[in-house]
């Protein structure tokens, strides 16, 4: 785990998008490949850009001439696979700490002062890939996210092989109706992930165009598929606010650029309104409410005479007194509440 020591700023806030991306660019083992990535990511302004199989061996961590820093982690001797995080300019400096874990996953975790961001980039075994290799990468992928502080905003942005299908039937709680095709294997195990660790697939959840979804094409271009996911946890949902295709970006690969925007929405918390009553003191002036209110005061009284000659100061003997007098007031001279009155409408109007 390697931390950061230039914390300055705040990342996530309620008033401001922020705009992340994820792409599958096939290589950034070529020459001028990594600066094409980086005017991609500016033309279409995202702060934050996940990267699959760029190819790169080991990990760590570049700065180019454009400003944007490129966290990475690869394999550690051949040239495949590959994940990388690419941050701009400006929201590097809201980087806590970042963590290489494999060629096939790497996290970062950002501040800021609502809730902590934690991004993690994959990139998944095909779907014809053997069932062992692709249980240990569900168990490595489900191991990281189980380290995820609770509170954090917890984007999962992948090349997953997946094809989740437009039928979301049981999984609602993570499936939006606006999926495309048939699922397949890996489609499977990436819902049943997402209903395990709570988390919503965003290209699912907004009524786009085919078009606008599809985020891979065969050499052929006959083929079109919905691989490329971003997800985000239950909690925040919300403040998801769009994921769609841009079709427009290029860095020569069969896999468009999947674009989310997102904009902190916090949850109120209702202030505990005390249940104030009006006291009707009108009430008074009837001769057998007079009574039973003074009978209340009396009888209340009674029971607190031996313990108000303990109390010796001064505000809490006040705050005791006042408390019986609104008591007794409230039992005998109170207004109706809004049911009770619809009620007492109801009867009268039945008569």
């Amino acid at each position: 785990m390697i931390s950061s020591m230039r914390l300055i700023d705040s990342l996530l806030r309620p008033k401001e998008k922020l705009f992340v991306g994820a792409w599958n660019v096939r290589t950034m083992y070529e020459t001028s490949k990594t600066t094409q990535a980086a005017d991609e990511m500016q033309r279409y302004k995202l702060d934050i850009l996940g990267i699959s199989e760029c190819r790169w061996i080991k990990s760590g961590r570049i700065r180019i001439t454009s400003g944007h820093t490129t966290l990475y982690s690869g394999h550690n001797e051949k040239h495949q696979s590959g994940v990388a995080i690419m941050i701009s300019k400006d929201k590097i400096k809201t980087l806590l700490e970042w963590e290489p874990i494999s060629d096939r996953l790497i996290r970062a975790r950002f501040n800021s002062k609502y809730c902590k961001l934690t991004i993690i980039q994959c990139y998944a075994p095909t779907n014809d890939a053997d069932e062992e290799v692709k249980d240990e990468f569900y168990k490595q992928l489900q191991m990281v996210v189980s380290k995820v502080p609770q509170h954090d905003m917890l984007l999962i942005m992948r090349d997953l092989n997946a094809k989740v299908g437009i039928d979301n039937t049981d999984c609602e709680k993570s499936m939006g109706k606006h999926g495309c095709g048939i699922k397949n294997d890996n489609g499977e195990r990436f819902i049943d992930f997402c209903l395990n660790n709570n988390q919503t697939i965003g290209g699912t959840i907004f009524p786009h165009k085919h078009i606008q979804k599809l985020t891979w094409k065969s050499p052929d271009g006959r083929t079109t598929n919905q691989i490329d996911h971003i997800t985000v946890n239950n909690k925040w949902s919300k403040s998801l606010h769009n994921v769609k295709v841009c079709r427009g970006a290029d860095v020569n690969s069969d896999h468009y650029l999947l674009k989310a925007i997102t904009k902190l929405k916090l949850r109120r918390n209702p202030k505990k309104q005390e249940t104030k009553r009006k006291i009707d003191v009108e009430k008074l002036k009837i001769p057998d409410t007079r009574k039973s209110f003074n009978l209340e005061l009396k009888n209340r009284f009674k029971i607190l005479e031996e313990s108000l000659d303990d109390v010796e100061d001064i505000q809490e003997r006040w705050d005791t007194i006042k408390k019986v007098h609104i008591e007794a007031a409230e039992k005998n001279c109170r207004l109706p509440n809004q049911e009770e009155q619809r009620v007492a409408n109801t009867l009268y109007m039945g008569k």
